[in-house]
């Protein structure tokens, strides 16, 4: 490392300017792993805080549970324990009773007997005690307690009695309410009673009616609309920066040992082992790596703080510290052509040989 940081301390100009590069790259990585995150959550906080392990519903639903109606017949065909809890979900609009702005909304109907009611984390007021309450997510702050709105088509109104956490389904801020109102605010028959059974733990497939199907969360959770493409797009941006921080790192490499090539093999005519020059070489590319990623987690940080609120960011730390690893795993393995050249260095050369 002596060496290295020699190196870099006489062209700092030369090695700022990588840094710089891999810094800007590194930082966008992250920046595009929390908005890929943000997003994801705004399509799944409310599944999170129901701890789902699995889902029931119509199979004409193709997995969207939204579109999912169920007969009594056929929520009762199931077995249920208390880790289980049935919902009605229906995209619909609300809008306050003296405004004709509507605004997107997923109304999630619950009984206030099972887990999932009883489970809400209220931020402020209090949990729906009729049918006439409803709670709100916390994301809708132009909305207050004691509101009074319409939901879809049920044309009574229904007062805002808190608000809750984790309250986002599918892209949608999420209206709690009881189960018995989803049918009129769906606009669907009375002969359905509602969309699904949630459930923490693996629901029995035994008996299970032919029209009905069982989904593990992560299948329920792809079968999203939007939800799987969304984040295989971010993802492949994703990995095609690594790549590009891959072929920076290289290229730069590449080119600083060429101009270095006499220096080194007048080294190794001097008597320096080759493996001391790779282990410069690959204790430079770390150096560089480490350096230019810990910089990306500070822009990234100030970031963090300065974009507004209403920006979908989520920062998962495991997750940013598994991309910071695989950044620095990619520019050493950049480092691999450069070090082959150094180990093929006839010192010979040097000497006229």
């Amino acid at each position: 490392m002596f060496l290295a940081l020699n190196e870099i301390r006489h062209e700092k100009m030369r090695y700022g300017l990588i840094v710089s590069v891999i810094s800007l790259v590194s930082f966008l990585i992250f920046i595009l792993s929390a908005l890929s995150l943000g997003l994801a959550n705004q399509n799944t906080a409310a599944i999170d805080s129901w701890k789902t392990t699995s889902a029931l519903m119509t199979k004409n639903a193709n997995g969207n549970m939204g579109q999912s109606l169920m007969t009594k017949n056929q929520l009762d065909s199931t077995s249920k324990s208390d880790d289980t809890a049935q919902v009605g979900i229906s995209p619909t609009n609300f809008k306050r009773t003296n405004s004709s702005t509507s605004q997107s909304v997923q109304f999630i109907g619950v009984n206030f007997n099972e887990y999932i009611f009883k489970d809400l984390t209220v931020t402020m007021g209090h949990l729906p005690k009729n049918k006439s309450e409803i709670v709100i997510s916390d994301k809708l702050n132009d909305l207050k307690i004691g509101d009074r709105v319409y939901i879809g088509l049920d044309n009574n109104s229904f007062k805002i009695v808190g608000k809750v956490s984790d309250a986002q389904y599918n892209m949608a801020p999420v209206i709690y309410g009881s189960i018995n109102n989803w049918a009129v605010i769906k606009g669907v028959g009375n002969q359905f009673y509602g969309s699904g059974l949630i459930s923490k733990e693996k629901l029995p497939t035994k008996n299970l009616s032919s029209d009905l199907v069982i989904y593990d969360k992560s299948t329920f959770l792809s079968k999203l609309p939007g939800y799987a493409a969304q984040n295989t797009t971010f993802a492949f941006m994703i990995v095609f920066l690594i790549i590009i921080s891959l072929v920076v790192v290289t290229i730069f490499l590449y080119i600083l040992t060429i101009q270095k090539l006499p220096n080194l093999a007048v080294l190794r005519a001097q008597g320096i082992p080759s493996k001391y020059l790779l282990k410069n070489t690959f204790g430079e590319t770390l150096l560089i790596m480490i350096t230019s990623v810990v910089l990306g987690l500070i822009l990234t940080t100030i970031s963090g703080i300065l974009i507004p609120a209403g920006v979908p960011m989520y920062f998962n730390i495991p997750l940013i510290a598994g991309v910071g690893i695989g950044i620095v795993i990619t520019g050493l393995i950049g480092s691999l052509i450069p070090m082959k050249i150094i180990a093929k260095i006839d010192p010979v050369s040097a000497i006229g040989g």
